[in-house]
């Protein structure tokens, strides 16, 4: 996801006095961000966001024309790319339009699967193993519509959470824990919030924006959004739900809190995270200070950066510009990334057996554990790589309360979904290779599988 906007330089605002023009101008869209993102609101049995019920809102008036319109993107998004690299006309010679169609081979060839998986599933021909409503129908009828709407308004909407001086503010605030406790910068905070309260896609979002204009470096960056894209709320109630424990959510949704902190502590200071360096994005190669550099008051110097930080936030045509920007990165480049991914994951989770031989080291483990129905909980401990919902899938049948709750708590902090997270970080410019991404997902789970299930065999039974 690629922002373009320029980084703001290293501020020292010690003695400076606070604008009022740039305080407001912190402050409205500052806000605004906050109740679009971060403020949640009851709806009904589920709780949402801002940008989340305008997404559902979207969802509602188009419908059924969502796998349409995603197909015809899909396929756009193949014709484009192709006659860029084919023809080299002059309108992508340079620039945004040439960064995003002007894509390496292998780009090509998962845009062009992501397009022929769409159409084969839309106009249901071809393989069943493609066009099935677990499969391919999965993809394009539920999980692409979610996409298009909840990614269309995040990308118009988060400069007003992220350009603004929102994100100094809170990093200043409270980078002394997060470094201590996480090794993180404190503006990482938002990136888990935006997660907890609307999606952990847009946690990724937020994540890699901040890497591309130089607030994180790599090392930062890749354990910020394998550690803290924490799935929503609302999708936690859904999980609990489907799978019959509702009645467990605070029991379930604290041990979810836990072992992903302890997750979080743990994991970035392991290899393969612990190995990235701490160079930045080379287009900008600065590093964005959040300490506080004199003896003012912690507040009164986060509300300066903050202020410095909106002062020379890009103006509305700009921002305007870089919005509609990443709205067609999303739909042209993003998509099909995860359409071509997360077929090809639910082909192997569906029709092969290779996630239940993968698994077999899995049961006497949790035999060890005495989690009960070990063999039939296995293959759930780990096919929540290939969708963040096929571990509840797979859990729903179990009889005994604590496994499920153990499935469940797991495929919540596993984190690392191909279908979604995954193909994110993949088409992101965060410098994070397939491998490292399955390393980072066995490492999540060995590490949160015994805490879930002490807490588990506590809080259960």
């Amino acid at each position: 996801m690629s922002s373009h906007l320029d980084s703001a330089d290293n501020i020292n605002t010690e003695g400076a006095p606070l604008s009022p023009h740039g305080l407001i101008k912190f402050l409205v869209p500052s806000l605004l961000g906050v109740l679009l993102f971060l403020v949640p609101f009851s709806t009904g049995d589920t709780i949402n966001i801002g940008m989340g019920l305008m997404a559902d809102g979207l969802k509602a008036l188009l419908g059924e024309a969502l796998p349409a319109i995603a197909t015809l993107l899909l396929c756009l998004s193949v014709l484009l790319t192709g006659i860029v690299k084919l023809t080299r006309p002059g309108w992508a010679r340079e620039g945004m339009l040439r960064e995003l169609f002007d894509v390496a081979p292998l780009w090509v060839v998962m845009r062009s699967l992501g397009a022929l998986f769409a159409l084969m599933t839309y106009f249901q021909v071809g393989p069943e193993i493609i066009t099935a409503s677990f499969t391919g129908g999965v993809m394009l009828n539920d999980l692409a519509p979610v996409l298009l709407t909840f990614f269309f308004f995040a990308a118009i909407l988060l400069p007003f959470l992220v350009d603004f001086g929102f994100m100094e503010f809170i990093g200043s605030l409270v980078r002394t824990p997060f470094r201590i406790i996480f090794g993180l910068p404190g503006r990482s905070a938002i990136d888990a919030t935006a997660s907890w309260m609307g999606s952990g896609t847009v946690g990724v979002l937020i994540t890699t924006q901040q890497y591309e204009q130089g607030f994180y470096n790599r090392r930062e960056a890749s354990a910020i959004a394998t550690n803290f894209s924490i799935v929503s709320i609302a999708f936690a109630l859904l999980v609990t739900s489907f799978i019959g424990i509702n009645h467990l959510f605070v029991p379930f949704y604290l041990t979810v809190v836990v072992a992903g902190l302890i997750a979080a502590v743990i994991v970035p200071r392991l290899p393969p995270l612990s190995r990235k360096p701490n160079s930045y994005y080379e287009p900008v190669g600065c590093q964005i200070q959040e300490e506080n550099t004199g003896n003012q008051n912690l507040l009164r110097y986060s509300l300066g950066v903050a202020v410095a930080r909106a002062e020379k936030a890009p103006g509305p045509v700009r921002l305007a510009k870089l919005s509609l920007f990443n709205v067609a990165d999303i739909f042209f480049g993003l998509l099909p990334l995860v359409i071509a991914i997360g077929t090809v994951a639910l082909v192997l989770a569906e029709f092969t057996p290779l996630f239940t031989w993968l698994s077999y080291p899995m049961v006497p483990v949790l035999e060890w554990m005495q989690v009960p129905e070990a063999e039939a909980a296995a293959p759930a401990t780990l096919v929540g790589f290939a969708d963040m919902f096929l571990p509840a899938v797979l859990a729903s049948d179990i009889e005994s309360e604590l496994t499920r709750f153990v499935i469940a708590c797991l495929s919540l902090t596993q984190l690392i979904y191909m279908s979604e997270i995954g193909a994110l970080l993949l088409k992101s410019k965060i410098p994070l290779k397939l491998w490292e991404l399955v390393a980072i997902f066995l490492l999540r789970t060995a590490i949160t599988l015994p805490i879930i299930v002490v807490m588990g065999h506590w809080l259960v039974g």
